[in-house]
């Protein structure tokens, strides 16, 4: 039998795990340490994720990758032994505490101390998320708890004295604080700067966000559990998905009531008869470009600012000034549609004809049409999650009254975001010339109406393909390759080929003009190909205000043109 190489063998962990997840859902339960746990377990070690980095070494504790996961699960998640994923909101009014993950849009509640409940509206994309993250924390857990004791079965000095630092946290000296996270390097297998460096983030976090209970009860917490699973099988932890859970795969609620609140928002602003201009990107770059100039009359540069009062410059002296502008554009067409349908998107409304008395910023040149019918109506959406986009953009394209004789007025459609680029570096600008939906083969071809040119020239611009991958924390360093070399990919996302499938179906379907502008334009946020430069190795920070800063002002550029 001849051999699969390290691509197919990523390609076959993938499908394996997919094909699990789905089992599960329609099962029921598992256990991560039981036999279908760890079947996901060794599928994504086969798999290898680069985002996970040392998950693989029984030496290590991979700690970016805790920081990774922790960021997008519930605070106190470690310290559940039970686990529920189901379909909708019941808890109205109660006094179980609701929590958002600071990373992830997704609705928790914390039943108990030892239950946590994870009400998912975001369909098989946010499915697959969560599971991948408690296998991961799972292989973790038992790394620290095989840490605890010695050759002897008994346990370390280091644990004993780790779980003495937990009880009295917050009556620790610097100094004992010091020597706490020494010891926790030693179990953690990790050197005492990285185990430091790791504390720190995650105080930050938990200071500014409460998006965690630390470092140190996190890893006594993850341990402490899989040695109690070992005394007893009562002990261990479950994840519960509910029989309902499958309702929401492809019946596309969530996404019904959300574009239909939209709609309803369109005909109440009498809107829907003039041209409609779809962005789906984050909530402040759009408004930012058109109001902030005329909002904000004076503004102080950055101190590390050398090139004078240009458009990025001008753009970091916003970051506090987000209130002031709103209330000058909400004066000036500007709407906002919070989400009411648990869909987790939020959108913004502009009605161009507001921007007649607005001033934009030297380095803008927007040319908006005279006639009041044809001045453009920009939908700003905030971004959707995985095959969500899909949902979420076909219910969108359908016409606006229920007999399907009234299409909506679409003009164009952009897509724009953060990628991981395989060529290049941070900060680069990819433009999808298709799609290619991994693990599937469904592949979309785009005629983009971004060029290259439309761009600074200082810029790396890179033109081609893009994977739309099964999950950010399901990628492999020999698969991204062969990708690379066999399909001249640029660049892997989550949503692009769900949104052209969608786009696709409208056109079929006569809901949109097939001569609907489509635009696909993203900017690196990471390089999952590069040591260090994977999305575990933190935001990109100040660094990615002028990719998102140009992207965004390409599109409106094209919108008015």
């Amino acid at each position: 039998m001849q051999d699969l190489t390290s691509s197919q063998k990523a390609r076959v962990a993938i499908q394996s795990f997919k094909t699990l997840s789905n089992a599960l859902a329609l099962r029921g339960f598992f256990r991560p340490s039981g036999r279908m746990g760890q079947a996901l377990a060794e599928s994504l070690k086969t798999l290898s994720p680069e985002i996970y980095g040392s998950m693989n070494d029984p030496r290590v504790v991979e700690l970016n990758g805790l920081e990774y996961v922790i960021d997008r699960l519930p605070r106190g998640i470690e310290e559940c032994t039970r686990v529920i994923l189901t379909e909708e909101d019941h808890f109205g009014e109660n006094s179980f505490e609701k929590i958002i993950p600071v990373k992830r849009r997704r609705t928790c509640y914390r039943i108990s101390k030892e239950e946590m409940c994870f009400v998912i509206t975001r369909g098989l994309s946010e499915i697959y998320d969560i599971l991948t993250h408690l296998t991961f924390l799972n292989i973790e857990a038992k790394k620290i708890q095989r840490h605890m004791t010695d050759e002897y079965g008994k346990m370390t000095s280091e644990w004993s004295d780790l779980e003495k630092a937990v009880n009295r946290m917050d009556e620790l000296s610097p100094k004992e604080v010091e020597r706490a996270i020494w010891d926790l390097s030693l179990v953690l297998g990790r050197s005492y700067q990285e185990t430091r460096q790791s504390y720190e983030n995650f105080e930050r976090s938990r200071k500014n966000h409460q998006a965690n209970n630390g470092l140190f009860k996190l890893i006594y917490h993850l341990g402490h559990r899989v040695n109690e699973e070992k005394k007893a099988f009562e002990n261990f932890l479950i994840v519960h998905l509910t029989p309902s859970l499958m309702n929401i795969i492809a019946h596309q609620r969530y996404g019904a009531k959300w574009a239909e609140d939209i709609k309803k928002k369109l005909r109440e602003l009498d809107l829907l008869d003039r041209p409609l201009h779809i962005v789906s990107a984050n909530l402040h770059s759009v408004v930012n470009l058109l109001y902030g100039h005329a909002a904000v009359t004076s503004c102080r540069m950055p101190q590390q600012s050398k090139t004078g009062d240009n458009l990025y410059d001008f753009i970091l002296c916003l970051r506090e000034q987000g209130e002031t502008i709103l209330t000058y554009a909400r004066q000036h067409g500007f709407f906002e549609l919070p989400d009411r349908s648990g869909a987790h998107i939020d959108c913004q409304i502009i009605d161009t004809a507001g921007l007649g008395s607005v001033s934009f910023h030297p380095d803008i040149r927007f040319n908006i049409p005279e006639g009041p019918d044809k001045k453009p109506v920009i939908l700003v959406m905030d971004y959707a999650f995985g095959a969500q986009a899909f949902e979420v953009m076909d219910r969108l394209l359908e016409p606006v009254d229920d007999n399907h004789d009234t299409p909506m007025n679409v003009a164009s459609i952009s897509i724009m975001g953060k990628a991981g680029i395989l060529p290049g570096q941070k900060g680069d600008i990819m433009l999808a010339t298709a799609h290619v939906v991994e693990g599937s083969s469904d592949n979309y071809m785009i005629d983009n109406d971004l060029k290259k040119e439309d761009f600074d020239p200082d810029v790396n611009v890179y033109t081609g393909p893009v994977i739309t991958v099964l999950g950010t924390s399901l990628q492999n360093r020999d698969l991204l390759k062969r990708f690379q070399s066999s399909w001249n990919t640029i660049g892997l996302e989550m949503e692009g080929g769900h949104y052209q499938r969608a786009i696709n179906a409208a056109i079929i379907k006569e809901h949109i003009s097939k001569d609907v502008r489509v635009r696909y334009a993203y900017y690196a946020s990471d390089n999952p190909l590069v040591s260090g430069q994977t999305l575990a190795a933190g935001e990109m920070g100040a660094e990615g205000v002028r990719p998102t800063y140009m992207v965004t002002k390409v599109i409106l550029e094209k919108i008015f043109s």
